[in-house]
């Protein structure tokens, strides 16, 4: 009990402090405490979301430049490219279908009207919008003409008019990180210097310490977790005019999440394997119980790596140079369940803030999602850092992120299954699709061996 308690002190703690937030939200409703007492309750939460904000923009610079630098696409070619390809393409299927199921199902536009559980009706703020103008405003953030400006500031086409009161668009910018320039150039500086080879390799090297040292300060913040979510939940409960809206929103939050995880676990990756394996994915699914199970108890991919390659390697008889490849590759880059969380996270922020998100907006937030799986670190509750990369870069308020800590601890498990699974899913389908190139691979090594003996 001892070893378990040790192993998992942040997860009970964070719990412990929702518990007491919550007793004490409702407790102190009774005596309807004024706006700068709430304030105060509220304000470590509030100095806790500005510490993950100031993060993020080393995090991801970093982390991003040292991935992709990583990268080598040249390493036993085909089988890398095939790699990285799978791993791209089920990231964006999977932040498609979170964008679509937060937008048909609509988790944070429920509310109660009179407090009747019977009774709920959807919020529809609609603004006009030109389309046109917000496809052209996602081009030119996605290739920013300032990098420096890029870190501060976004690109937004306006309309002003002249004295004979026509419009007239007008380039602008506003306040906020313009995250998709940073994730472009980021992208394609990793590439350029994984491409340089043993030049490159300082930099890369610089790069990934700066990521080890943005991680430490990361874990430093994480223990705060605790007393910040306990303030916080406590702050919102005594705010907010109607707990049952909040709570209401909360769960259909989760069953939102949980059915775009179910989607992708029971369905999408029983039929990748059905279709290149030919073989019953199911009795390979049932052959991952430990390491599902020892990733929803660590909540890391990188944790359960261990376990997933005995299981892989001994049990399932994966060959050991794909998974020594895929594994440690999607322990990093595949977040299939992450790109769900995201994207169903911001859209349901701005559902719960009655803003009507634009085509434009939608599309940056699925092509965030995205990216932000391939950059996020195996350590719990990451993705919801990316959930606030993502708002900023919208101007989306960010303080109703806290709420969501609430429920991680649950949500974080299932994606995290999600996201072991995938890498697993990849290795065996990557090992099928690339039979004729391991035994090219067996014939180079045997030929170089001979050639050895002989002299």
């Amino acid at each position: 009990m001892c070893k378990i308690v040790k192993k998992h002190k942040m997860l009970i703690f964070t719990l412990f402090a929702v518990a007491i937030g919550v007793i004490l939200g409702f407790f102190l409703r009774n005596y309807e405490l004024h706006k700068d007492t709430i304030l105060l309750i509220s304000y470590p939460g509030e100095l806790f979301m500005r510490c993950l904000n100031l993060i993020i923009l080393p995090l991801i610079v970093a982390s991003l430049i040292a991935g992709t630098a990583s990268l080598d696409i040249n390493m036993n070619g085909k089988i890398a490219l095939r790699t990285f390809v799978l791993i791209c393409l089920t990231s964006f299927f999977n932040s498609i279908m979170g964008v679509v199921l937060v937008l048909l199902i609509r988790p944070g536009s429920f509310k109660y009207i009179d407090g009747s559980a019977n009774n709920l009706t959807f919020i529809n703020t609609a603004k006009k919008t030109y389309l046109t103008d917000s496809l052209l405003d996602l081009g030119r953030n996605i290739i920013p003409d300032n990098l420096f400006q890029a870190t501060f500031q976004s690109t937004q086409t306006l309309y002003e008019a002249n004295n004979t009161g026509d419009l007239i668009r007008k380039i602008s910018y506003r306040s906020g990180t313009n995250t998709l320039g940073l994730v472009f150039f980021c992208t394609a500086f990793g590439i350029a210097v994984g491409m340089t080879g043993n030049k490159g390799k300082i930099i890369k090297d610089f790069f990934e310490a700066v990521f080890n040292v943005i991680m430490k300060l990361v874990n430093g913040v994480m223990w705060l977790t605790p007393i910040c979510v306990g303030s916080i939940i406590t702050g919102k409960l005594l705010d907010v005019p109607d707990v049952k809206y909040v709570l209401t929103q909360l769960m259909w939050f989760v069953i939102t999440v949980v059915i775009g995880l179910a989607l992708y676990q029971f369905v999408v990756m029983q039929l990748l394997y059905l279709c290149v394996l030919k073989k019953n994915p199911f009795k390979f699914y049932g052959q991952l119980l430990n390491p599902m199970l020892t990733s929803a108890a660590c909540a890391s991919t990188a944790a359960a790596l261990p376990v997933t390659f005995q299981v892989m390697d001994n049990d399932i008889k994966i060959d050991p140079r794909i998974t020594k490849f895929v594994l440690p590759i999607g322990c990093n880059s595949n977040m299939d369940g992450t790109a769900v969380m995201v994207g169903v996270s911001s859209i349901f922020i701005a559902q719960m803030n009655g803003i009507e998100l634009t085509v434009g907006q939608i599309f940056t937030i699925t092509i965030l999602a995205f990216t932000s799986s391939l950059a996020v670190s195996s350590i719990p509750s990451s993705a919801l850092i990316m959930v606030m990369l993502v708002l900023n870069t919208l101007s989306i308020p960010t303080q109703d992120v806290m709420l969501l800590f609430a429920i991680d601890w649950f949500v974080d498990r299932l994606r995290t299954t999600n996201n072991m699974l995938s890498d697993c899913y990849i290795a065996a389908v990557v090992e099928n699709l690339s039979k004729k190139d391991l035994a090219s691979l067996d014939e180079t090594e045997m030929k170089k061996i001979q050639v050895a003996r002989t002299k």
